[in-house]
């Protein structure tokens, strides 16, 4: 298995208004057989230029261990909903 990490920034939203979108990522994470590090929230933070008419985001990082394979359902998941503006899926070298 390898480590991954999931950057994604979500509608500018308050705290318990993004809970459902980090537990919906969680769950698409752990269904497909990866295991959570750690769940790093970030945040609400001004965005360099206005992404989908967003101005703010909501930053969210988790650290996770996954199979290659798993990775481009997991990145075709997150690009349908809408709540989430902008993600990106990186493997981490050891």
């Amino acid at each position: 298995m390898n480590k991954y990490e999931v950057m994604f920034i979500a509608k500018p939203l308050e705290e318990a208004e993004v809970d459902p979108i980090v537990e919906l990522v969680s769950n698409l994470l752990t269904k497909n057989g990866c295991t959570i590090e750690k769940v790093d929230r970030w945040g609400k933070r001004h965005l360099a230029y206005p992404v989908k008419k967003q101005a703010d985001g909501y930053y969210v990082l988790i650290n996770f261990e996954g199979e290659p394979d798993v990775i481009k359902e997991i990145d075709r998941v997150i690009k349908i909903h809408d709540t989430i503006l902008k993600h990106l899926i990186v493997k981490i070298d050891e």
